[in-house]
């Protein structure tokens, strides 16, 4: 074989070779472009719109790669995913397992019944002011003091009043003229001086004066003060005694302002007592006082409870149950509420496995339900069981949340 011959060979099996070497990499490289478009496409031929970190679903990247946030591969987001129902889709056979139940929404009845705490006062609208009527002084006082329970007409003190002796003796001088008309005005200028018309009776039977009077509890109650001793000098409206009765006490209750507007003037309550395990004391709400306590943020609801036998003393501690009439209202189980701190969700199953995210706007609660005022339909299904778990799967995968004006 000649040197020309096998230069020639050698020519052609490197042609060769780089033919196959380029046919080789156009392959390769056409490959390479039809796995990077199907990637781009999706599995099922979808359009990539980005990617994002299921665990900060809000940040989008343009290119895959791993999480700047988590250690971890991006996530690609289909154009074709916004055709499918929206919501977190769980299988039949996964719902089992993690027990998801839903219940749907009715409309019912609910109470307004609120539990609070107060403690017993005495009612300031049952108190008597006992007063020297006239000048004088004391000659005795009976056997009393500050926080003693009397009866009404218990005697306080004897007092000497010089004013009331003139005065009766002016009156039997008029009397013994028989001037009917002149008898009438010395008997009027006697009750005008304060003196009762028991003494006047007595003075017209007796014919005698009496500058000695007893002073007696105009009401049964507990004596708050004292001013009455003997020997001290009187002045005229001077104060003897002041008594608070106790046929009926207040209940002051700490109410939360932010229940200012469940409870009304009128409504009924139901107190109970640790003196008295097992009792209950029913009243009503008869004033709501218009100032809220800054360090506590309550305001004071008064209830008035009828006191038999004088059993409520002022300082017991008691809880209270203040109810309203019943009144209709969508509801749902309590339990199928999530607050989240800056809004109220519930889960509702949409069918077909899938569950999504809705807000809503609570009112009262009352054994185990709570009323839903916005963002709820009667019929609509919540999730009661396994909600937490759906709402945390719907915030990882960026799920909107129904905004409250988008119920059926």
């Amino acid at each position: 074989m000649t040197d020309a011959t096998t230069a020639a060979r050698w020519r052609a099996a490197i042609l060769a070779a780089v033919l196959v070497a380029g046919g080789g990499g156009y392959w390769l490289g056409q490959r390479g472009t039809d796995e990077m478009a199907s990637e781009a496409a999706g599995s099922d031929g979808g359009k990539v719109l980005y990617y994002y970190d299921p665990m900060f679903p809000n940040q989008k990247f343009d290119k895959p790669g791993k999480s700047p946030f988590m250690d971890m591969q991006l996530v690609a987001k289909y154009a074709d995913e916004g055709g499918a129902a929206p919501g977190v889709a769980v299988d039949p056979s996964a719902r089992q397992s993690l027990g998801i139940r839903a219940v749907a929404a009715e409309m019912g009845s609910l109470a307004a019944t609120l539990d609070v705490t107060g403690t017993v006062d005495f009612n300031q609208r049952d108190v008597a002011i006992v007063q020297a009527r006239s000048g004088g002084f004391v000659e005795r006082v009976y056997r009393l003091a500050p926080g003693d329970v009397i009866g009404a007409g218990a005697p306080i003190a004897d007092l000497q009043l010089p004013e009331w002796g003139s005065a009766q003796t002016e009156y039997l001088s008029v009397k013994r003229l028989g001037r009917p008309d002149l008898t009438a005005a010395a008997r009027q200028r006697l009750r005008l001086m304060g003196m009762p018309e028991v003494v006047i009776a007595q003075v017209d039977r007796s014919g005698r004066t009496g500058g000695t009077v007893t002073v007696r509890a105009p009401i049964g109650g507990v004596v708050q003060t004292l001013g009455a001793r003997a020997g001290v000098t009187l002045a005229e409206g001077q104060t003897l005694a002041e008594i608070s009765g106790l046929g009926t006490v207040w209940l002051n209750a700490a109410l939360p302002e932010a229940q200012a507007g469940t409870v009304q003037v009128g409504q009924r309550a139901n107190a109970k007592l640790t003196a008295f395990p097992g009792e209950s004391f029913g009243g009503r709400v008869v004033a709501i006082l218009p100032t809220a306590a800054a360090d506590s943020r309550t305001l004071t609801v008064r209830i008035e409870l009828a006191n038999r036998g004088g059993r409520l003393r002022p300082g017991m501690f008691a809880s209270v149950a203040l109810g309203g009439d019943a009144k209709p209202a969508l509801l749902v189980p309590s339990e199928a509420v999530i607050r989240t701190g800056t809004r109220t969700i519930v889960m509702l199953e949409m069918g077909d496995g899938r569950y999504h995210p809705a807000e809503v706007e609570t009112g009262r609660e009352g054994g185990g339900k709570t009323e839903i005022l916005r963002g709820l339909a009667a019929g609509e299904k919540v999730v009661v069981s396994g909600q937490f778990l759906l709402d945390s799967e719907a915030s990882l995968t960026g799920i909107a949340v129904r905004p409250l004006d988008g119920a059926k």
